[in-house]
């Protein structure tokens, strides 16, 4: 993005090693961790957001399926999927979902449709972002073993400078921006009140969420949702958005660095709601657990009821 500064060399690698490791942690329970290509899957209501091509990309889009869950990766063109609510229930509020996977891959199922269906039904307009990724080996082989020779060290412990990692995301940010221009651009079409559009992330997608909300601009979210996502501290616009947080204490990236992030939203005087729950490790998103971290959802719908966002908007 124009105007970004470029982190010197240790603050980047120390920044992409948090994201590889974000990209690889797996969810704390037993599932299938193997990857297995699988075609691109139809997604006929996927608009394109006109961000163009990622610059100097060569390896196309394709898709996984992992966890019992599919996973794109090689992203090359951002696109925004719709979930729209029964008209009868729609309150009028939408929410821009943005899945994890390190930058590397995205999680569209477990923490994008899976998400979207669920706030539908709840009356909330949904809209999956499918952003733009730094790009992968070709080879789904060799794209898992790159992945599993990173993993076998131990986890980084470097706290990322949310403010620096803006300057990471330059193509990430403008499929946000875009998101979110195209989202209020055709409120009136899809029903919603374009002063009630928030954004929600998982992982890499919180970085990216809060990194949209510190970036301000037209693009700023009405209120934000950070699903174990870092919790580094940062300075607090005077006019923060609501801020809702949920992490594992178990979680083995972001539980063991402090939550600033919360004491800082709450020293501005911002509001904030933070859930730490005992279990659930790092990427539970909408999987079904044994665990109180699947109750992380219905705490973000009661959450957003309480500031009146599952009211209809007075129109």
């Amino acid at each position: 993005m124009p105007g970004m500064t470029r982190l010197p060399g240790p603050a980047r690698t120390a920044f992409a090693s948090l994201l590889l490791w974000a990209a690889m942690a797996l969810p704390a329970f037993a599932l299938d961790h193997t990857m297995t290509p699988i075609a691109t899957p139809d997604q006929p209501d996927a608009i394109e957001l006109g961000t163009g091509p990622l610059p100097g990309a060569e390896v196309p889009e394709s898709w996984y399926r992992q966890y019992g869950s599919m996973f794109a990766r090689n992203v090359t063109v951002a696109t925004l999927t719709p979930f729209l609510p029964d008209p009868a229930k729609a309150t009028g509020t939408a929410v821009i979902v943005a899945p994890g996977g390190g930058f590397r891959s995205l999680s569209m199922e477990n923490e994008g449709w899976n998400v979207a269906r669920a706030l539908a039904e709840r009356g909330v307009a949904a809209f999956v972002l499918k952003y733009r990724l730094n790009q992968t080996p070709a080879g789904l082989d060799d794209f898992a073993d790159s992945m599993r020779q990173m993993f076998a060290g131990p986890p980084p412990r470097h706290r990322i400078d949310p403010m620096a990692s803006i300057a990471t995301l330059g193509p990430q940010l403008e499929d946000a921006r875009a998101a979110f221009a195209l989202v209020r651009s055709r409120a009136a079409e899809w029903g919603i009140d374009p002063d009630r559009v928030g954004m929600v992330g998982f992982s890499a997608g919180a970085m990216l969420t809060l990194a949209t909300t510190l970036a301000g601009g037209d693009a700023r979210p009405a209120f934000i949702g950070n699903i174990y996502g870092p919790l580094a501290p940062v300075q607090v616009p005077a006019d923060a958005p609501p801020l809702f947080v949920a992490l594992a204490a178990d979680d083995g990236l972001f539980a063991n660095s402090g939550f600033d992030l919360v004491e800082n939203w709450r020293a501005a005087g911002r509001p904030v709601e933070f859930h730490l729950y005992e279990q659930g490790g790092h990427g539970f998103g909408m999987y079904p657990k044994e665990t109180t971290s699947t109750g992380w959802f219905d705490a973000f719908t009661a959450w957003m009821r309480m500031h009146g966002l599952l009211e209809r908007a007075a129109h």
